[in-house]
Formats: C-alpha cells, sequence, structure tokens
C-alpha cells in the first residue's frame, strides 16, 4: 500500500511540476528566458539594490534529490525590512503573520523561470478594516518596491541567450 500512495504522490508531483502557474487573483506572474539559478540569483540583487532584507529561503528540490525525486528548481524567498514591521504593528498585530511577503521562483519546462509574488496590498487586504488607511499606504509602498524588485530581477541585461 505504501508503494502505491507513494507512487501516486510521485506522479502528482511531476504533472503538477510541468504545469505553468496560471494568473491567479493578486497575484504577480512573470515569465523570464532566464534559467532558473540566475533569476533566483538576480532576485535576491535586486532585494538588495532595493534596500529590503532576504528573510527567508526554502525549497523543496534539493531535499527531493536527496530522496531520488527530481523535481525542477523551485524557491520562496521572504522578504521584508524592520521599519516596515515597526510602521504595521501598531496598525494591525494581526497583519504581521504575513511578514515576509514572499517570490516564488520557478523553473520552466523550456528552460527559463517564472518569478511570482502576491502583492503586498493583496496580502495585507484582510487586515485593513483593523489597520485603515495607515496600513493600505504601506502596502502600497511595499507594491512599488516589490515592482521594481521584480522588474529588476527579470531584466535580461545580465543573461544574453545563446
Amino acid at each position: 500500500m505504501y508503494r502505491i500512495v507513494a507512487f501516486a504522490v510521485f506522479m502528482m508531483l511531476m504533472v503538477s511540476s510541468a504545469q505553468a502557474l496560471q494568473p491567479r487573483e493578486g497575484w504577480v506572474i512573470q515569465h523570464s528566458q532566464k534559467p532558473f539559478d540566475l533569476l533566483l540569483a538576480d532576485l535576491k540583487q535586486a532585494v538588495t539594490d532595493n534596500k529590503m532584507g532576504l528573510v527567508t529561503e526554502a525549497g523543496p528540490t534539493a531535499a527531493a534529490a536527496s530522496r531520488g525525486v527530481e523535481l525542477p528548481g523551485n524557491r520562496v524567498v521572504g522578504v521584508f525590512r524592520v521599519d516596515f514591521a515597526i510602521r504595521i504593528l501598531p496598525l494591525s498585530e494581526a497583519a504581521m503573520i504575513e511578514a515576509p511577503i514572499r517570490f516564488y521562483v520557478t523553473e520552466d519546462p523550456d528552460g527559463g523561470a517564472t518569478l511570482s509574488y502576491k502583492a503586498p496590498s493583496f496580502v495585507f487586504s484582510p487586515y485593513l478594516s483593523e489597520g485603515g488607511e495607515g496600513l493600505a499606504e504601506v502596502a502600497s509602498e511595499l507594491d512599488a518596491i516589490f515592482s521594481r524588485i521584480a522588474e529588476k530581477a527579470i531584466q535580461l541585461t545580465s543573461y544574453t541567450q545563446p
């Protein structure tokens, strides 16, 4: 029975990993011709260049490989900055569960990669009744920063196609 379940899970992973991310409410999804590793490196540089902090980083690819399962590149990168936390906490303590806000880098079947994230204004929208206009303002500032980070990471200036 264990082998049947393991095989079913493996097949679901294979099918789901072959599908590109689809548009979702509140998400920004940008495809790139950059290889996964380069887009991930450029994302980290763009985070630093925009004076934000790389708070968390996680992905199943290496852990799956240690179990003999090959998955496409897949990494979640949490980004935030303490001054935003200082501003948000008095407005809505509950909203801070959403920090850090995450970027998602996925390897595409064509050798490129996709950069996705939930817009900060979407992420914080459930807390606006509590945090009011102040929280909306912070979320809007974060929207602009996250947009700049994504734009810089996606730019093909550091990569030339063969």
